[in-house]
């Protein structure tokens, strides 16, 4: 299934609704968290990946973050659909959302597990980053485009 924006309300509650459940509800924090306040922001790129069912298995963002420079934040991939090709189509069509804008570059703060993923996709990592509720460690990962 190609990559689309989310448009209906439906779209928009299924993608916080995975972001959250993926990226937070393991770690006990509260609903809600799974926003930013810059998601509203015109500048800001969302994708969602849907499943042949229909449901949506995969998001990601895309906002600006310097001079030329985008980041990638909350991409989240239902467990089903991990090692399915999601996340490279998210990222796929995020950075061609870049290149539009413009950005020459992305960064990203990758969770510990997921760095390899985003080397096979020409990121390399430039140093260790935070952890994430003192548990997931994160590293600044970057791409030229």
């Amino acid at each position: 299934m190609p990559v689309e924006a989310p448009l209906t309300p439906a779209d928009w509650t299924a993608y916080y609704r995975l972001r959250f459940e993926v990226l937070r509800q393991p770690w006990q924090q509260p609903a809600g968290s799974e926003r930013a306040p810059d998601d509203d922001a015109p500048t800001t790129t969302h994708a969602l990946w849907r499943a042949p069912s229909g449901a949506i298995a995969g998001v990601a963002r895309l906002s600006p973050s310097g001079p030329q420079q985008g980041q990638v934040r909350y991409m989240a991939v239902a467990p089903a659909w991990q090692g399915h090709g999601v996340g490279q189509q998210l990222m796929h069509y995020l950075e061609d959302a870049a290149r539009r804008q413009g950005f020459t570059e992305i960064v990203l703060h990758a969770r510990e597990t997921a760095v390899a993923f985003y080397q096979r996709l020409g990121y390399t990592v430039i140093e260790p980053s935070h952890t994430l509720f003192g548990v997931i460690p994160h590293f600044l990962m970057q791409k030229s485009l």
